[in-house]
């Protein structure tokens, strides 16, 4: 008898997935993608977050209505680079960029998907509608300046990251807002009261840079939206008009649909606009909404993050300057907290503290980047590193003790009849590549979960011939 035992690692922590626009957009069915691609904002933030190699494709194709061949365009890219060149494809590919056509006389080539090509080159060129929230506007009477906007801005995201953290200074979210975390897993029902509280995944959400914690919630948004009735494509479309518009400048509500004013409601909940009333005419967009698309990959909103309060000394001290009961909530994910004044928290990093943020699933990486990104300027003056390297260097070392070692999801075999049995069953493993670990003395070998269909096959025709 032979048994067979498929298992899962479970003390591998689950990393927080920060999707960029490309993995959201390819997790899109293609009708989906095609009705987006009927908007010209999206077609130039989807053209904007291509590689390089795959723009250069993209403009070299966008006049030629006749499928290319796939070696001329292999051609376009040096050998050097095929790497790369593959990458590419397989982009454009997914995102239903372009699409294989057969050439007069056999050959296979590409050609790019007409929808995208023809609102690409009107958002590039000009021509098409003009957006709804273009049409002209009478001078306000009482203007909002960028200060004011990112102030505003930073005040609405907070109150989301302070509800998060427990803190007092809960008032101002919605319940709306709380739904979104709870359905994005960063926060859960307490088993007792109810209540919600932090999950591991929140604590990662925590400290990323607020561009990241952005995109992240306005994706989690969006998998809602077609639940409260309203239309995808239509709130996509209209999220890429905002990142594409202009620091400071107002907008007009004129003639948006009922949907899209629900929607301009919620981001105006989450700071990505600022709008004096619901029925005021008029809407600004703040830095959040710019170059939303960005996501995590380029962070663009650090001009909002100006408070720069931590100091970090060779001896793990860590000293932050503030009274942010926020920030104190983040410095206490990872440090042990000593001592509390008005304006001061001191505090030390040690291997418990930080083994204790690792378990939650916050990284090595976050946690150096946070405190990068929120050094003195009096650690940033002396020039580079900003951190004491000894720190760094620890901090990282610390995770490395919890990754000494590689997890691989596989299938246990054991009990077998005879020696041969294992031996024919291990060799055949051994030479498809599928072999993990295994043992001659105990008669057991596991392989993994991919090549266990192919061993199982071969067991069966090799236990029919034996017998």
């Amino acid at each position: 008898m032979i048994s067979a035992i498929s298992g899962k690692n479970l003390l591998q922590p689950t990393g927080l997935q920060c999707k960029n626009l490309h993995e959201y957009l390819k997790s899109r069915s293609p009708e989906v993608l095609s009705k987006l691609y009927n908007n010209p904002p999206i077609c130039l933030a989807v053209y904007r977050e291509l590689p390089e190699i795959a723009r250069h494709y993209v403009m070299r194709l966008l006049f030629v209505e006749q499928p290319v061949p796939q070696a001329v365009i292999a051609s376009w890219c040096s050998k050097l680079h095929v790497e790369n060149h593959l990458n590419v494809v397989q982009v454009m590919n997914e995102l239903n960029i372009w699409k294989e056509a057969a050439i007069p006389g056999g050959l296979p080539g590409w050609i790019l998907n007409a929808t995208f090509r023809k609102n690409l080159k009107i958002v590039l060129l000009g021509g098409g509608a003009p957006w709804t929230m273009s049409k002209q506007l009478e001078i306000d009477s009482k203007p909002r300046d960028i200060a004011f906007l990112d102030s505003y801005a930073l005040e609405r995201w907070e109150c989301v990251l302070h509800y998060m953290v427990g803190s007092q200074q809960q008032e101002g979210i919605s319940a709306d807002a709380v739904r979104i975390l709870l359905h994005a897993g960063l926060m859960k029902r307490d088993e007792e009261d109810g209540s919600p509280v932090i999950t591991q995944a929140g604590f990662q959400f925590l400290l990323l840079d607020t561009s990241a914690q952005v995109w992240y919630f306005i994706l989690q948004y969006l998998d809602t939206v077609e639940a409260r009735g309203l239309d995808l494509v239509e709130c996509l479309t209209f999220l890429f008009q905002l990142n594409f518009s202009t620091l400071g400048k107002d907008y007009s509500t004129q003639g948006m649909s009922d949907g899209l004013l629900m929607f301009l409601q919620h981001l105006r909940e989450f700071g990505l606009v600022y709008q004096r009333k619901r029925k005021a005419g008029r809407f600004y967009p703040t830095r959040l909404a710019l170059n939303i698309a960005t996501g995590q990959d380029k962070p663009i909103s650090r001009d909002l993050e100006k408070e720069r309060f931590v100091i970090v000394e060779t001896n793990y001290r860590v000293y932050a300057y503030t009274n942010s009961n926020l920030q104190v909530a983040l410095i206490g994910l990872f440090c042990e907290l000593l001592y509390r004044f008005p304006n001061l928290v001191v505090a030390i990093l040690t291997r418990d503290s930080v083994r204790a943020a690792l378990k939650s699933g916050i990284t090595a990486v976050q946690i150096v980047g946070y405190l990068n990104q929120h050094a003195h300027n009096k650690m940033i003056d002396p020039g580079p590193p900003t951190l004491p390297p000894t720190i760094v260097d620890q901090i990282k070392l610390w995770e490395n003790e919890r990754n000494r070692f590689i997890f691989s999801e596989g299938v246990l075999y054991s009990q077998f009849h005879s020696q041969i049995d294992f031996e024919v069953l291990r060799d055949h493993a051994v030479s498809l590549g599928v072999m993990i670990w295994q043992s001659d003395r105990k008669r057991t070998m596991v392989v993994t979960k991919t090549g266990h269909d192919d061993v199982k096959k071969f067991w069966k025709r090799y236990s029919k011939g034996a017998n």
